[in-house]
This record gives C-alpha cells, sequence and structure tokens, in this order.
C-alpha cells in the first residue's frame, strides 16, 4: 500500500508528474465529500474531550482551540460547540503569546505543545477517524490497495517532535490507515 501526502498548493501538472496514475484526494476543509470528513474542522459531533468527563465537542480542531490557553485569555468553551469550519482558530495576534493547552477545560495543569499534540490532539482526531470517519478510512484503504494514493493537505509534517510546523491530519490518516499511529 503507497499513500503519499503532497501539499494542497501544488498544481495538478506537478502532482501529476510526482505520483503517475494515483488517486489524489483533498481532505482539507475545502476538499469535496466525503472527504472533507476527514478534515479537523469538520464538525462530527460527540467527540469526547479529553480530561473533561461527559463533556464533547463538535470537531476535532474546536477541541484543540477551546483547551488553548494565551497570555491574555484561557479555555474558550464556546469554540466546543461551533459547527463551522471557519471562524476556529484563536491567534496569538488577537490574545498574546500561547501558554499552553489546558489539560481539560477545569484542569489545573497547563501542557506544553508537544505533550498537549500527544495527549489531546492525537487522541481526539484518532477516535474520530475510528468513530466518526470510519467509513471514509475503509474507503481510503480500498483506493490504496488498487494503486498510489495521495492525500492533500496543507501541511505534510507527520512528525509529532516536530513543533516547528503545523502537524498535518492527512499524514496522521496516511499513518493510521499503515498502522502506524504516533504514540
Amino acid at each position: 500500500m503507497m499513500v503519499h501526502v503532497a501539499s494542497r498548493r501544488r498544481g495538478q501538472a506537478s502532482l501529476a508528474a510526482a505520483f503517475p496514475g494515483a488517486t489524489v484526494l483533498d481532505v482539507t476543509s475545502r476538499g469535496p465529500q466525503p472527504w472533507v470528513r476527514l478534515s479537523p474542522f469538520y464538525p462530527h459531533g460527540g467527540i469526547p474531550v479529553p480530561f473533561s468527563p461527559g463533556v464533547v465537542g463538535q470537531s476535532v480542531e474546536g477541541i484543540w482551540q477551546a483547551l488553548k490557553v494565551f497570555d491574555t485569555a484561557g479555555v474558550d468553551p464556546a469554540k466546543l460547540t461551533a459547527t463551522g469550519m471557519t471562524g476556529l482558530k484563536r491567534t496569538v495576534r488577537r490574545f498574546g503569546p500561547v501558554l499552553g493547552h489546558r489539560q481539560g477545560l477545569t484542569g489545573d495543569a497547563l501542557l506544553d505543545y508537544e505533550t498537549a499534540r500527544r495527549q489531546i490532539y492525537l487522541p481526539v482526531y484518532r477516535w474520530v477517524l475510528e468513530h466518526r470517519a470510519a467509513e471514509q478510512v475503509d474507503a481510503l484503504r480500498q483506493l490504496a490497495a488498487g494503486g498510489d494514493l495521495v492525500l492533500l493537505d496543507y501541511t505534510t509534517n507527520g512528525d509529532v517532535t516536530d513543533l516547528a510546523t503545523p502537524l498535518s491530519h492527512a499524514a496522521l490518516v496516511r499513518r493510521h490507515l499503515l498502522a502506524d499511529w504516533p504514540d
């Protein structure tokens, strides 16, 4: 099974030259149905929020942003209920430097970026792949069994320890398909 991750910003000619004959799928929030369901911005609903028993969020990104703590702003529970795929990001431009991610909505611990990726983002996104997007994951497995598959994302970083670049959810989908989920 050959599954690749490439930048959504690459042109079709560049992708065709790099991956001849491959099936190319945009799995971003701008991708078509059903692949958009793999986007962390997609509002699946009912997603358990780590370290917050009984609390659920609409999207992976909503949970990630809700638990982010800034110099001038704490957690934002409203992000858990957002069903639009835009307007979810909370930025340093607006709130100042990021201090970390709260370990749960009411937790005392503040997690550093890598720890938050491992204890919040990865478990939440994996839960979505297994419980809300399992049909799409199965379809990807079938496509990859028939030939090369390229998943498009805005970033291509699949290394949880590389904190200089945002983590690519397409790279996580690839790792999930190859049974190589990061610890």
